[in-house]
């Protein structure tokens, strides 16, 4: 488990594919790994990826077929810089949001300007994901805790403060740029919850207003229409 709160920087110093799959060599650069043994996660522009070398200036991971698949991973080369952060401890501050490094699917920057001295990025999320994204909530992007500053459909809005910039690959990004999103782990269970008994029979459907009245969430709705 994580908290979005980015320690360090790292870059890609080697890939090997493996079988169908990869193995990655990331060097950490400031972040101490003094403490991380084998076996460790350590968070990887967003993804939870398990330590299985620890060479001295880095880490080796292995990356699944999964990941590869539903993340911006494969798409990492030689040289490519990635967000780090270290699993949470009893002990760590809760300085971001409760990310537990599965990415729910790939985002793409839509645009990036100024706003003051911060730079105001769009996002758009596949539409599948789009409802669990609300306003003033909580997303991850690429392993960074980000609060949601507007909602348009699938695009949302993202104050993007200097130290973020400069301490985050945010500031690599460009229209266009392909990132790994991770809604809010209590978005994604509430979902589920509601659906109760019926969960087992969903077939990705989603909520409905009908679903949410028989619930008890919207005792003034039937079938989609507001009772008078």
């Amino acid at each position: 488990m994580f908290t979005g709160i980015i320690q360090a920087v790292g870059k890609v110093v080697d890939t090997q594919p493996r079988g169908g799959d990869m193995r990655l060599r990331i060097h950490t650069g400031k972040l101490s790994l003094d403490d991380v043994a084998l076996g460790d996660s350590i968070c990887t522009n967003g993804v939870c990826l398990t330590v299985i070398e620890l060479p001295g200036d880095g880490y080796w991971a292995d990356v699944s077929v999964e990941s590869l698949n539903f993340t911006t991973l494969g798409d990492l080369v030689m040289g490519s810089v990635v967000n780090l952060e270290k699993a949470l401890t009893p002990q760590s501050r809760l300085g971001g949001h409760i990310v537990s490094g599965h990415v729910d699917g790939v985002g793409e920057v839509v645009s990036l300007t100024e706003d003051a001295r911060s730079i105001r990025a769009v996002l758009r999320a596949p539409d599948q994901l789009a409802r669990y994204i609300a306003h003033k909530g909580s997303i991850c992007i690429d392993g960074i805790s980000l609060t949601v500053n507007a909602v348009n459909g699938a695009e949302f809005d993202l104050n993007i403060i200097p130290q973020t910039m400069t301490e985050t690959v945010f500031g690599h990004y460009r229209i266009g740029s392909r990132v790994n999103l991770e809604v809010d782990v209590i978005a994604r269970y509430l979902e589920r919850l509601i659906q109760g008994d019926a969960a087992a029979n969903v077939s990705g459907s989603g909520l409905s207003m009908e679903a949410l009245a028989e619930n008890g969430f919207l005792g003034g709705v039937n079938t989609g229409v507001w009772k008078q």
